[in-house]
């Protein structure tokens, strides 16, 4: 079944804000909703950066139907992975059912800005990941988890309070090697629309499908997430402008991964004309234009589309999607 659903962008609201966009997203008939989890957000002028963690037991307990999650999370760094495996444990015990961990190797917009250190090459950020997720999954299942990992420690730690079924996992990456882990390892792969469509169709959904293979149990409900950028409005130059807000997106991963100051992110994103700052995003004033644009995304096997909005005026876009959007694209796909 087609599940569809609102990405909360922490770094564009304030936590009030983007609490009350979530819980009109569940009114607009939207199925889930995943935050994003920054340190620092993507630019210094009116950005933001709320506690995810915070905020996500906020909206589990405004709302009662919606799946929530984090989009992405990254529990190598500023999170040691005990404490992450506790905050979800308590979420997922007071939300049962309804809680994913999203998690990914980070950036260092996040990490160096609150920690002091050096970021490490992509293979120490996996290698991390990977232990990490090891001993989460310790601490969800086992009591008394003294782990003596290349990176991770505990002696004698019990997570007290969790839900009957462990929180499902699910793992974000744009490399094979991380969309094979997350096929074999993970209960979700998430990755973002926009890019070109050999990354997709050669490079991440068959890693993904060699992990599942690789597996030690089939996964038939194995979840394949993609977060959809999509400026839709009736007016189409207010989509095409909205587009403005998140040029940092249209900044190829050479260009921003070292970046770790949101000032220099945000000057980055400002000197690209709208044309590129549009690129990475489905523009659209036309309900039927719109459905065409994000039936390739569902034809390749992607079953949980999140939707990210540009725009400032969020109310809007959730009540227009809600009557236009989400009921034709679930007649049109089920």
């Amino acid at each position: 079944m087609l599940k569809l659903g609102y990405k909360a962008s922490a770094e564009q609201f304030g936590p009030k804000a983007l609490l009350d966009f979530s819980v009109l997203a569940e009114k607009s008939g939207f199925d889930s909703v995943f935050v994003s989890d920054h340190f620092q957000p993507w630019k210094h002028t009116d950005g933001h950066a709320p506690s995810a963690l915070a905020w996500l037991g906020a909206l589990g307990a405004s709302t009662s139907r919606i799946v929530m999650g984090t989009s992405v999370l990254t529990p190598t760094f500023r999170y040691h992975p005990s404490v992450v495996a506790q905050v979800f444990g308590t979420l997922g015990a007071m939300f049962p059912d309804r809680v994913i961990l999203g998690v990914g190797t980070g950036e260092g917009l996040n990490e160096v800005p609150s920690t002091g250190m050096k970021w490490p090459e992509m293979k120490e950020r996996f290698a991390r990941l990977r232990e990490s997720l090891t001993l989460i999954r310790k601490l969800w299942t086992e009591e008394r988890v003294s782990f003596e990992g290349e990176y991770y420690r505990t002696e004698n730690a019990t997570i007290y309070d969790r839900p009957e079924n462990p929180v499902q996992i699910y793992v974000a990456g744009a490399g094979p090697q991380v969309a094979k882990y997350a096929g074999r390892m993970a209960d979700g792969f998430i990755c973002t629309s926009g890019k070109k469509w050999d990354l997709y169709t050669q490079t991440l959904l068959p890693n993904v499908e060699e992990g599942l293979k690789l597996a030690s149990k089939p996964k038939p409900n194995y979840d394949r997430l993609i977060e959809m950028k999509v400026s839709f409005d009736t007016d189409k130059a207010r989509a095409l402008n909205d587009t403005r807000h998140w040029a940092a997106l249209a900044l190829t991963p050479e260009e921003k991964m070292s970046v770790e100051d949101p000032a220099e992110m945000e000057r980055l994103a400002d000197a690209l004309p709208v044309e590129r700052a549009a690129s990475r995003w489905i523009v659209s004033d036309d309900v039927e234009e719109h459905i065409e644009k994000i039936r390739p995304y569902i034809e390749m096997g992607f079953r949980h589309l999140v939707f990210h909005a540009p725009g400032p005026d969020q109310a809007r876009f959730l009540k227009l999607y809600g009557e236009k959007v989400l009921p034709k694209l679930r007649a049109t796909f089920g």
